[in-house]
């Protein structure tokens, strides 16, 4: 009998749990997220970069500097993503899967952030935040790319939730949600550096407005800059004691040429973010934005400003962490739409909060629309897993490589590049082949005046194969590896027009 009863009472918690909003929305989100997550190889260049470095990692023990090779670091980016990555192939081995995972991971864990914020604003419909993040198509493409973005907007969605939780709460603002907003913003800081703050300069003016300027020193409390100093700037300030050359770095290329110059190619120019960001927005947040064209437009009317600031309110606040942050992202002359992924977040609270009287999924009708929406989602997914197979695939790289060179055996790949800058580099070396072929790559640019020293570094892991770019004839380097004391170079073909060359002594 009691064991019948407890049976009846774990069926009832079952049920139960099953009726609930938050379990339901971690659903849709593990079935968007990790459905045909495997599939799609790892395209060039920002995804095999961030696998290939954590790979790095792993290989040579080194979790400190982030690398490409053993002999080119780069410190483009904080360790955070690396390090998850890493730990994720660790766990569930080296494969594509694996590499992807944690994205699919932070997608779920942002929505149930998402719920948090939800119960907090729109405490009768918790879950309509989540679920229009979860079925707009940008978020929902982005659990599918490896990138520091989809961490960044995880740890930003955090940080806000402990703004949200500390400026809107009922009663006394309890300090403990300032802790979490720091700590939010130092694994944030972590992950991208300074563009992980860019929330702050929402909250700075929000917080002025309604308290003045007495109400900064509360949210810059000792115990919160602490947790932030620990978590986000411990690592920087290890590796610029270790490497000096680093704050010229940071200050010089990852600041002021990301700002101020289109060094870095990335869609400059007074129009550039009209190229980028309109698109992303416009069809990255489908198919909820046909929904909320009247409530769009009355965001940009002046008295509808007017009355949020003086209410001080909840719009107001999402209205500044939407426009000032998107903003900075159009002056900023380099521009990619990863980067406004974090805006999604207080998109989607905007959208939640004008849907909230209107969107019911009690109505047979809004179920069915949903959930044939989420059917196009996942075939799109499954389409480009399973049949987009661009030049950029590493895994079809290194299975053309693999078929070009099957008589031959070498331990690692050097890729000579017709280019005297270090960023072409990286842009255009396939990274993601040492997941695929378990070998180190080496990336070289050959019209540096160092260009044939590199060769002779990278050649070290002998024996290896030479890719040499169609534009450099082979003789000019098989010159060059005279000074490397090699002395049997093979040639092997050719793959895409780019000569190989097998190294072995």
């Amino acid at each position: 009998m009691l064991t019948g009863v407890k049976s009846e009472s774990r069926k009832f918690l079952i049920l139960r749990a099953a009726r609930s909003p938050l379990i339901r929305l971690i659903f849709l989100g593990l079935v968007l997220g990790f459905a045909f997550q495997g599939t799609r190889g790892l395209w060039s260049p920002d995804e095999g970069r961030y696998v290939g470095g954590a790979l790095q990692m792993l290989d040579s023990g080194n979790y400190l500097a982030p690398a490409y090779s053993s002999d080119r670091p780069n410190f483009s980016k904080p360790p955070m993503t690396y390090w998850i990555i890493a730990a994720a192939i660790k766990i569930f081995g080296r494969n594509t899967w694996a590499a992807r995972a944690p994205y699919a991971a932070a997608f779920v864990f942002t929505l149930w952030l998402l719920h948090a914020i939800g119960a907090q604003l729109i405490p009768q419909r918790p879950w309509l935040p989540g679920v229009i993040y979860a079925c707009a198509l940008f978020p929902f493409l982005t659990a599918n790319i490896v990138s520091t973005d989809v961490f960044l907007t995880l740890f930003e969605a955090a940080a806000m939730l402990g703004f949200l939780r500390w400026a809107f709460a009922q009663g006394e603002p309890g300090r403990r949600y300032l802790l979490l907003m720091w700590l939010g913003f130092g694994l944030a800081f972590l992950t991208k550096g300074p563009p992980g703050l860019i929330p702050l300069l929402a909250v700075l003016p929000f917080v002025v407005v309604r308290d003045g300027w007495k109400g900064l020193r509360a949210i810059f409390h000792a115990p919160g800059l602490a947790v932030f100093s620990v978590i986000g700037l411990f690592w920087f300030a290890v590796v610029m004691l270790r490497y000096p050359w680093l704050p010229h770095y940071f200050a010089h290329r990852e600041i002021y040429q990301r700002l101020f110059t289109g060094a870095q190619r990335r869609h400059p120019g007074a129009f550039g973010w009209a190229a980028v960001y309109v698109p992303t927005l416009v069809l990255g947040s489908l198919p909820w934005w046909p929904l909320l064209k009247r409530e769009l437009r009355a965001v940009f009317k002046t008295d509808k400003w007017s009355r949020w600031g003086r209410e001080r309110s909840i719009e107001l606040f999402l209205a500044l962490w939407l426009f000032v942050p998107l903003v900075v992202f159009c002056l900023s002359q380099s521009r990619l739409p990863l980067y406004i992924l974090p805006l999604f977040i207080p998109l989607s609270l905007i959208a939640a909060l004008a849907l909230r009287d209107t969107f019911d999924l009690g109505t047979t009708r809004q179920r069915f629309w949903l959930f044939a929406w989420i059917i196009v989602l996942l075939a799109a997914k499954a389409c480009v897993g399973y049949l987009l197979h661009p030049v950029e695939d590493n895994r079809l790289s290194a299975r053309q490589l693999a078929a070009l060179t099957e008589k031959a055996s070498y331990s690692s790949l050097v890729f000579v590049e017709d280019t005297a800058f270090d960023y072409d580099v990286e842009e255009q070396t396939p990274w993601g082949l040492r997941l695929y072929m378990n070998k180190p790559v080496y990336g070289v640019a050959w019209r540096l005046p160092e260009g044939p020293a590199e060769v002779c570094r990278a050649l070290r892991v002998r024996p290896a194969l030479l890719v040499i770019d169609r534009a450099i004839g082979p003789a000019e380097v098989n010159a060059a590896l005279a000074r490397c004391r090699v002395r049997n170079v093979i040639r092997s073909g050719s793959w895409r027009t780019n000569a190989l060359e097998l190294v072995q002594g």
